[in-house]
């Protein structure tokens, strides 16, 4: 794994061929580092506002990081404008940049510290709506009793798995956390994540499989009775149903 000496020297040297490319016109630390929460583990995470085609860009960049600092794969995650490339270093080393047309370069959240360069304002990243995560959770415990009748025990589990997500990120959503990627979790109270622990599939039996999934019904109902009470009524005779 990498050291945090590594990683430190990575980014300043990222930084520095940033501050050299006429092509980039505005760079930024984002991520946990721009937050003051980094830690032994934490990845490098940048932006760059970008002059001209970022298709252009992003292979210019590719070049760099697979010539200069050995990258070993890398995949895109397109955002509103922009393209954030996610790169793998050697000893586990993630990069993660965000290429941003010029006209858009800017803070989507607080996570931001801009190293050079004039940013604009921008429309803020938007936590994942309430009816997405209901709806979601509901399609998933539904398709997860299809899937364990059906004898696909592997597809159930990802179901039941994927519903307990969206009952932990309703809950962010009510309390203030973040909702992605489970980054709010470990923030939830204690009483209720430890409930939780009764959804999670131990085995790929169909009597396991029934236990996680109405596990992960009763977690879906006490937190629909919280977010939309009403809703949580209308649903609850087709939930027991579920359970059935």
């Amino acid at each position: 794994m990498f050291s945090v000496e590594e990683r430190d020297e990575t980014r300043r040297r990222l930084r520095a061929l940033a501050e050299g490319d006429e092509e980039v016109a505005g760079a930024a630390i984002t991520g946990s580092e721009a937050a003051g929460t980094a830690d032994a583990w934490s990845d490098i995470d940048l932006a760059f506002g970008i002059r001209g085609e970022l298709a252009a860009a992003l292979e210019r960049w590719t070049g760099i990081l697979e010539r200069e600092f050995g990258a070993l794969h890398h995949w895109d995650l397109p955002w509103a404008s922009s393209i954030y490339r996610v790169f793998l270093l050697p000893d586990w080393l993630e990069v993660d940049i965000a290429f941003t047309p010029v006209a858009d370069f800017g803070p989507r959240g607080p996570n931001w510290r801009t190293i050079f360069g004039e940013t604009v304002t921008t429309e803020q990243n938007a936590p994942v709506p309430q009816d997405d995560l209901v709806g979601l959770a509901w399609h998933h415990l539904l398709h997860a009793r299809m899937c364990i009748e059906r004898r696909k025990p592997w597809q159930a589990e990802w179901l039941i798995s994927g519903a307990r997500d969206h009952v932990l990120a309703l809950a962010c959503l009510r309390l203030g956390y973040a909702t992605r990627y489970a980054k709010g979790a470990d923030q939830l109270p204690h009483e209720l994540t430890a409930s939780l622990d009764a959804t999670l599939v131990r085995s790929l039996d169909d009597v396991e499989l029934h236990r996680a999934l109405g596990a992960t019904i009763d977690a879906y109902r006490d937190e629909l009775r919280q977010t939309d009470a009403a809703l949580a009524g209308r649903l609850e005779p087709m939930l027991n149903e579920l359970v059935g």
